[in-house]
């Protein structure tokens, strides 16, 4: 039987040396941003319930979920998504908290991609949840959250906004299952327009079937929204959502993003419990969004506690491999003095280590057996000075 101790699981790997301080840097560079926010950080279980995700809106697949069962028979699943948890943990824990409430959180999620999808079972997200606030300000404050914690990263992203209530208000006047929907809605998100055209040249024509065909298109700037007005005229929703969008649109133009502020039509998420602005942010040579948001005003109720809420989560892996890629990721430190230690001089070699990583060198306590072994492992590494515990000599 063929073993499997020498590889890492599909969808994994391991994570070495610049890499891992990419990933610590780019944690920070989001953590920061979120303390000085106001936001708390929140660790939940990276297993939970499957009934946790097992919601009516939650929209992931079972089959994207890694599951297992406790001791009791109970089936439980490696955390697919942090939102859900988020939930869970407001419902319960912080629920006689002052809202809103604000937590963030830097954690990995696992999914069970298809193969060749290029993403990874295993992702680090860091994130934030704004819980307990509704309207423009919330709206305004998590958007512009989003773009200082991407441009303490990079500030070569764009920045697309869209609104959940376009798809849903126009799918709904359809006479179509929720399959369908589904099924159109992963068009839409994936800009088939061939496929989007053959499923709505098989319904009625109508004025929602046009403008659902329209949707992936509408994807600019201000202009955008003129060409909206059309199939959101007589609408009062779609108005008025339209609206929003343009009031929202305008409010973040001031942040100075120029031409990396865009509007989508055609943004649907795939959670469904997005119930109104959505937004995503790309960088070049990345094709999946390396940060994701939302509105979900919906979703707590089904933890029994009702309430307004809105977030996103930024991928840290992708962050920090753009971080390696501009050089601009820290390199691996070489140390600067490997401490040898004369024979019964042990302890007093890592009492001068102590001292000297005290004073903020990088220290390495030599574990050959000869003073010349030493030196000779110095030199290959690099590093300039070596310390005889035991001699006066240095070098």
């Amino acid at each position: 039987m063929k073993r499997f101790n020498k590889v890492t699981p599909e969808g994994t790997k391991d994570i070495l040396f610049e890499e891992c301080l990419a990933q610590r840097e780019v944690s920070a560079r989001l953590e920061r941003v979120f303390r000085m926010r106001g936001y708390n950080e929140v660790i939940t279980p990276g297993i939970e319930y499957y009934d946790v995700f097992d919601l009516a809106d939650a929209a992931i697949p079972q089959y994207e979920m890694y599951k297992s069962t406790d001791n009791k028979g109970r089936l439980i699943v490696f955390r697919p998504d942090l939102t859900l948890p988020i939930a869970r943990l407001t419902a319960t824990r912080l629920q006689a908290m002052e809202k809103p409430v604000r937590l963030y959180y830097n954690q990995p999620v696992y999914r069970n991609r298809k193969d060749l999808s290029g993403s990874r079972d295993e992702s680090t997200q860091a994130g934030i949840e704004l819980l307990g606030a509704s309207g423009l300000r919330a709206d305004l404050e998590v958007i512009t959250a989003a773009v200082d914690a991407l441009s303490s990263c990079t500030e070569n992203f764009r920045l697309e906004i869209g609104n959940a209530r376009f798809f849903k208000v126009l799918a709904d006047e359809l006479p179509i299952s929720e399959d369908q929907k589904e099924d159109i809605r992963l068009t839409i998100e994936s800009k088939n327009y061939a496929a989007l055209g053959d499923m709505l040249d098989a319904l009625e024509p109508s004025p929602y079937t046009e403008a659902i065909r329209k949707l992936p298109r509408l994807f600019g700037r201000e202009e955008v929204f003129a060409e909206a007005e059309g199939f959101c005229k007589g609408h009062p929703v779609l108005a008025e959502t339209l609206q929003y969008m343009r009031t929202l649109y305008n409010a973040l133009a001031q942040l100075g993003l120029g031409d990396r502020l865009m509007v989508d039509f055609g943004l649907v998420q795939r959670n469904d419990y997005y119930t109104g602005v959505v937004f995503s942010a790309y960088v070049e040579n990345y094709g999946d969004a390396v940060l994701k948001g939302g509105r979900y005003d919906n979703l707590l109720k089904q933890f029994d506690a009702p309430m307004p809420a809105i977030g996103f989560a930024a991928e840290v892996d992708a962050l920090a491999a753009l971080l390696l890629e501009g050089a601009h990721a820290q390199s691996v430190p070489t140390p600067e003095v490997l401490i040898y230690s004369a024979a019964g001089q042990e302890i007093r070699a890592q009492q001068q280590l102590r001292k000297l990583t005290a004073e903020g060198k990088i220290c390495e306590a030599a574990v050959q057996e000869t003073e010349e072994e030493a030196r000779a492992y110095a030199a290959r590494r690099g590093i300039p000075q070596v310390i005889v515990v035991g001699s006066e000599e240095t070098i």
